[in-house]
């Protein structure tokens, strides 16, 4: 899991605890760093309080002020009422680079070997879904393609890609294959099973298009080599973005 990526330690369910004497600190880089690599895009809704302080097990009042020095730098704005919560302003501070660099560049070697296996991983269940697919396993997929073909904000093409991912899962008819890449992507994504997304570029946008198009045509033939080839390449996407995350910072110099 990512807690051995970032803090190092025995791998668990959940990202490990983050360390006291500087929980605020590490709660406030993770968040900083999954905004601006994609995990969450403007516009939406971080985590509530409650499963944030489950998932790195700290006390609320760590995630309140993390989260308050995220709305200090205008990374959030807080909204009250029922549908209130932490809403994502923007990808980018001036304290996002230190961040970026303090949560990524100390375990980038390991996050490089996991860009890797995951490649192989999804390559896998690519061909193992163009095996064992059913008919009624593509009308998911062909669904979440045409969402994802006609979304019109990033937000929207992030909803469709996790559909249509997950619609391939399913076809594998093994729920641990799903559940084995639900945990890649949580390892990549700073914890959070959200695929990165980036700026919401429309050029990744083109490509992922293009990969999904392929990757169903793939499946629904029952072509498991060439499902396989294409899903490497695809998820090669995600790695990307991060990598441009990183050379962003590493442009800025040291903070």
């Amino acid at each position: 899991m990512l807690d051995r990526v970032l803090l190092g330690g025995t791998p668990s369910s959940s990202l490990h605890p983050v360390r006291v004497t500087s929980a605020v600190d590490e709660v406030s880089d993770r968040l900083l760093t999954a905004i601006a690599v994609g995990d969450f895009l403007p516009g939406e809704r971080l985590p509530a309080e409650r499963e944030l302080t489950g998932l790195l097990r700290v006390s609320r009042p760590t995630v309140r002020e993390a989260v308050g020095r995220l709305q200090a730098l205008g990374v959030v704005e807080i909204r009250r009422g029922r549908n209130g919560g932490a809403f994502v302003r923007d990808t980018w501070s001036e304290s996002s680079a230190a961040a970026v660099r303090r949560t990524l560049l100390p375990r980038w070697e390991e996050f490089e070997q996991l860009f890797d296996l995951r490649g192989l991983v999804e390559g896998m269940v690519a061909a193992t879904a163009a095996r064992r697919r059913r008919p009624e396993d593509l009308e998911p997929m062909r669904e979440a393609l045409a969402a994802h073909l006609s979304a019109g904000t990033p937000r929207a093409e992030q909803a469709a890609d996790s559909a249509f991912h997950q619609a391939i899962c399913t076809a594998t008819r093994n729920p641990q294959i799903a559940l084995l890449s639900r945990d890649l992507l949580t390892r990549i994504s700073l914890g959070f099973p959200i695929e990165p997304w980036g700026k919401g570029e429309r050029s990744h946008h083109h490509r992922a298009g293009e990969g999904h198009t392929a990757l169903y045509e793939a499946i629904a033939a029952g072509e498991p080599e060439r499902a396989e080839e294409i899903a490497r390449e695809h998820f090669m996407i995600s790695a990307e973005m991060i990598r441009d995350v990183l050379a962003r910072v590493r442009a800025a110099g040291p903070s």
